[in-house]
């Protein structure tokens, strides 16, 4: 007879992206790129693509619950990213939704508030309850600098700062902390992934790369986190080697042109190129 196998499961809770460079679009291609089986609750229906934000359209509370609840009580998940949500009421239901599932891989918080445009996504009578309620149920929370001043009510304008600042990210200890430098100007970009479960401090260093396709770079860091935490990592190994993900595919995705603003990432750089770049890559 032959053997059932399994997959490594892993559900998204974000909005959506038309352009398929940013949202649950980029978060379900990182998941399938990583070889896990993506799921995901759609929390709104977003009109964008590479320029900027042109509206949110919110799925009702009730029923982003309900997409939850219909994953995790058929298929379940060994790891579960949360993307944007733009309501104090849709976090609250989220978390309560969520804590009465076991996730093995926990649960990975992507706090997004600013689009890579520049446009807002999150109520600001929200952003207090992202930090003082669902927060502190995450694994892992992988703010950009910018979000991390909102999170802290403090100014970070300097490599130096990043350490500490994860540190208080960290909400004493409980929730581990990957902040991205990308904000800060210099030429190397080094993250900084505060391990709040054995309390050790990693450098994640990569170079800068003169590129304008960063849409989704956020969501896609995020997902890479969690697919490899559902494929059974452990905390450090499994940020590390999301942080690796990350830089090939924006390296990858720097050869390529797509829409007039900020392009996408290539989520598939390890498995395929176009035809264009291949011959490229062969004449350089």
């Amino acid at each position: 007879m032959t053997q059932q196998l399994t997959y490594r499961r892993c559900l998204t809770i974000a909005g959506s992206d038309p352009s398929g460079g940013a949202g649950l679009q980029a978060d379900l291609k990182t998941f399938s790129a990583l070889g896990c089986y993506g799921m995901s609750a759609i929390v709104a229906v977003v009109d964008e693509n590479t320029v900027g934000v042109t509206g949110v359209h919110p799925v009702p509370v009730n029923f982003v619950s309900g997409q939850i609840r219909s994953c995790l009580d058929d298929i379940g998940a060994d790891a579960v990213k949360i993307g944007m949500l733009h309501s104090s009421e849709l976090i609250i239901a989220v978390r309560d939704t969520l804590a009465g599932y076991d996730i093995p891989g926990g649960i990975v918080i992507d706090p997004v508030m600013v689009a890579t445009s520049g446009d807002p996504l999150l109520r600001s009578d929200a952003i207090a309850t992202l930090r003082d309620c669902l927060i502190p149920t995450a694994r892992v929370i992988t703010p950009n600098i910018p979000e991390a001043e909102i999170l802290l009510d403090s100014r970070l304008t300097s490599q130096s700062q990043l350490p500490e600042a994860a540190r208080r990210l960290s909400r004493d200890g409980r929730v581990s902390v990957l902040l991205k430098a990308g904000h800060l100007t210099d030429d190397t970009l080094t993250d900084i992934f505060y391990n709040a479960e054995d309390g050790t401090v990693t450098s994640l260093s990569s170079p800068r790369l003169d590129t304008v396709n960063t849409h989704g770079t956020g969501c896609t860091l995020s997902s890479a986190v969690a697919a490899h935490l559902a494929q059974g990592l452990p905390l450090t190994d499994a940020v590390v080697a999301a942080k690796d993900y990350i830089t090939a595919a924006i390296t990858a995705g720097a050869r390529y042109k797509i829409g007039h603003g900020h392009g996408p990432v290539h989520h598939f750089h390890a498995l395929w190129a176009s035809p264009e770049t291949e011959k490229d890559v062969k004449n350089a």
